[in-house]
């Protein structure tokens, strides 16, 4: 067996094992409400960092204002409760229009 197979056997068990965990310790192991408030805010967090890099970066640099105007629109409409589709169309409507005017 090859390094390789075998580190994708490893990653594999340890990926099946991690979700395992959760529905075999669901109702048995009771977290204290302060430690739930923080995982749900780490929750929060990690999704607004993933946000940032994914509207601000491209290809090691700056992705240009653009994309992000483009997923502040985006997100105000999501705050707005528009539908999904209108939330994802009028953000790429955004960015498009704003980079064919020439906002890079």
């Amino acid at each position: 067996m090859t390094p390789a197979v075998t580190a994708i056997l490893a990653l594999a068990v340890g990926t099946y094992a991690f979700r395992l965990v959760g529905p075999v310790l669901h109702g048995r192991v009771e977290l204290p409400v302060r430690v739930r408030q923080l995982l749900s805010a780490g929750a929060v967090v990690l999704l607004v960092a993933l946000l940032a890099t994914g509207a601000f970066t491209e290809a090691r640099g700056f992705a240009g204002w653009a994309r992000p105007i483009g997923v502040l629109v985006g997100g105000v409409l999501a705050w707005r409760r528009a539908p999904f589709v209108v939330v994802v169309l009028g953000a790429a409507a955004v960015t498009a229009l704003l980079r064919a005017a020439g906002v890079a």
